[in-house]
């Protein structure tokens, strides 16, 4: 019986088919069997290595009937490791096997034909490709390796056969030595020389410079500078085939608006820039928001706009000649695809990581009038299942009548921007002290309120503020989060918020500005935000199972007369035990850079927290009672009445009843 099954027996298996993460399947007494090392079609003999619920994890241990695309695997760690899934096999049938995932994801999209899925762009270099790894650290003498995505067994690793050269030689000098941290984390610029290596480390015994907040990259000879926390692909060589590809897809004339949503830190927007009128690039994320500003120096066609995609695109009037769509692993927002179809581009390119995910979104496009014209999966990742696609679509509806004279009057929400390139003088830079061209942030598009400011580019804090139904606007502060030596939690909390809020207000004449300031304390510690995936990682395992609080210092700034208030409030929150795979997945999905801890209690899949106690949108970042009342001891008149919403896990809310 399968129930006998246990780890470490020997299994003889005929290999049918692909999973999903680049295992091959077969059966056993009626149960999955999912083989890590195999071809379809190959009989073999195979170890088992978890026995789980749904299905027997096993690998590999010897090949009775070989396939013909079998070849050598080159690495001593092929196996144990699981980091790469097909170094087993012959190459060229690894684009063959790529292409057939890619056509066989997309058989369900309207109209979709086989024959538009090109053949896999190959990589020129089939190891040593990656500028980016990230290393589990060992417990027990701090040895660099990975974790197999089965057994959870730590693997040291001495080298990686898939890491450029140089992030091999760091790996040789670290070895041993990072005891200090459970994750590390090394990104290197292979047409520059720069590095950097997260968490900074503290041992005189480590020989490399480590802590550094950005390294710097160069495409076409443009340098880009990417923060620790910023998206970058991690093959340099088939990043600059794939600007290519989309460039070629877009058929740009020179004359039209281009627009670059989920634009990172500005990769095709900056190097597309050339060949549009105006380009227009949108990113969440604040570092890369900075990232990008920074690296258009010189431009004068982009506006970087801070938002989520969805929002950004609805507003936007004038049709675009093309839009890129970069999105996470994923995909889009509906709402963002929906946006998309009414601003009827004549051109997408969509650049998509996960097949499935980019059939979803293919389909709802297709049915808003757009026509696949083709997919060209390119191999950003070889010895790996991982395929990237770009696919080409245009536009075949009824054009939309243009309002009014677009070109004269680009951006519709001129009037809800709150950094622009041709400011005033008195406005701050996007960055501050480093004078980059124009970075604009778009908040909720409610009744704007110019004398209400929120000094924060937290998404959270912006989409708590717009729920009181009141316009502001956003404004990024510039100030140093170090702790002060016998400062405590509370103290730091309010000063910070205090200090955000009056870097605004002495930019502007008159008004309120909000700011705000979280931390995560956890046995008396102060945890902040994690700068990258291996301090987000570390985060969350220290506050598994444990009961730990959060803490926000809201203060509320009144330019005329720099009359302030302050105040805090703490929540507690019981973290349940979630899984290292749970972790894993969760920080693969990206969200967790600045919500790890208590700032993922409102993440809806990952769902960490086992119990609250205290203000809900205080564990947020923004306590809505607090805010309300430091607002009305401003003299701000204010009554949230039928305009507040607080979110539902708010159940003892004092705002519920005027809600």
């Amino acid at each position: 019986m399968v129930q006998d099954v246990h780890t470490g027996e020997l299994l003889r298996l005929s290999l049918e088919g692909w999973g999903r993460l680049g295992e091959t399947l077969a059966h056993y007494d009626g149960m999955e069997v999912r083989v890590f090392g195999g071809i379809p079609g190959e009989e073999v003999v195979v170890e088992v290595i978890k026995h789980r619920r749904d299905y027997i994890a096993a690998s590999v241990v010897e090949v009775v009937a070989s396939s013909p695309h079998r070849v050598a695997a080159p690495c001593p760690y092929f196996g144990p490791c699981t980091g790469c899934q097909w170094q087993h096999i012959d190459y060229q049938h690894q684009l063959q096997i790529k292409r057939q995932v890619v056509i066989d994801a997309l058989s369900g999209v309207r109209g979709f034909e086989a024959t538009r899925v090109l053949p896999a762009v190959a990589a020129q270099q089939q190891y040593g490709y990656r500028n980016h790894a990230r290393f589990t650290v060992g417990r027990k003498k701090g040895e660099l390796g990975f974790v197999n995505r089965e057994s959870r067994r730590f693997v040291p690793i001495g080298k990686c056969l898939l890491m450029h050269s140089w992030i091999n030689a760091a790996l040789e000098q670290l070895q041993g030595r990072c005891s200090e941290t459970s994750q590390l984390s090394i990104r290197y610029g292979v047409n520059t020389g720069d590095f950097l290596v997260q968490p900074s480390l503290k041992s005189q015994e480590v020989p490399l410079l480590s802590g550094q907040k950005h390294y710097r990259e160069s495409m076409y000879g443009r340098e880009f500078r990417i923060a620790a926390s910023s998206f970058f692909q991690v093959n340099t060589y088939q990043a600059m085939q794939m600007v290519e590809l989309v460039k070629e897809g877009l058929q740009l004339s020179g004359e039209g608006l281009l627009v670059d949503a989920y634009a990172g830190v500005g990769t095709f927007a900056i190097l597309l820039a050339p060949h549009a009128r105006k380009v227009i690039a949108i990113e969440e994320s604040a570092s890369a928001v900075q990232d990008a500003t920074a690296n258009a120096l010189g431009l004068g066609n982009i506006q970087f706009l801070q938002g989520k995609t969805e929002d950004v695109l609805a507003q936007i009037e004038e049709r675009p000649q093309g839009v890129i769509l970069d999105p996470p692993r994923a995909g889009c927002h509906r709402s963002a695809l929906e946006a998309l179809i009414k601003l009827a581009p004549s051109r997408v390119v969509y650049v998509s990581c996960d097949p499935s995910a980019l059939a979803r979104d293919l389909e709802t496009l297709c049915q808003g009038h757009f026509r696949l014209e083709r997919v060209q999966p390119i191999d950003m990742f070889p010895q790996t299942h991982h395929v990237e696609c770009i696919a080409t679509l245009s536009y075949e509806g009824r054009v939309p009548q243009q309002p009014r004279d677009c070109r004269a009057s680009p951006l519709p929400w001129r009037e809800r921007i709150e950094v622009r390139g041709d400011s005033p003088p008195s406005q701050p830079s996007p960055i501050e002290g480093e004078g980059v061209s124009p970075a604009l942030r778009v908040n909720h598009p409610s009744n704007l309120h110019r004398g209400l400011v929120l000094a924060s580019t937290s998404p959270r804090r912006r989409e708590l503020l717009s729920g009181l139904g009141i316009g502001f606007r956003v404004l990024p502060p510039s100030v140093s989060e170090d702790m002060h030596t016998h400062e405590t939690p509370k103290e730091m909390v309010e000063r910070l918020a205090l200090a955000k809020a009056r870097s605004v207000s002495h930019t502007l004449s008159s008004g309120l500005v909000i700011g705000a300031d979280s931390v995560v304390v956890l046995d008396g510690r102060v945890l902040g935000k994690p700068a990258d995936a291996a301090e987000a990682r570390e985060m969350l395992r220290s506050l598994r199972g444990k009961e730990h609080q959060v803490m926000t210092g809201v203060a509320v700034v009144d330019t005329a007369d720099g009359h302030a208030r302050t105040a805090s409030q703490v929540s507690v929150v019981v973290m349940r035990e979630y899984s290292d795979e749970e972790i894993e997945a969760y920080v693969a999905s990206g969200e967790p850079m600045d919500k790890a801890g208590a700032y993922a209690v409102q993440d809806r899949v990952f769902r960490p927290a086992a119990r609250l106690e205290g203000c809900y949108t205080n564990v947020m970042g923004l306590p809505l009672c607090l805010l309300i009342d430091l607002l009305k001891n401003t003299g701000l008149d204010f009554d949230p009445q039928d305009r507040v919403r607080v979110p539902d896990e708010c159940s003892r809310c004092p705002l519920k009843g005027a809600a």
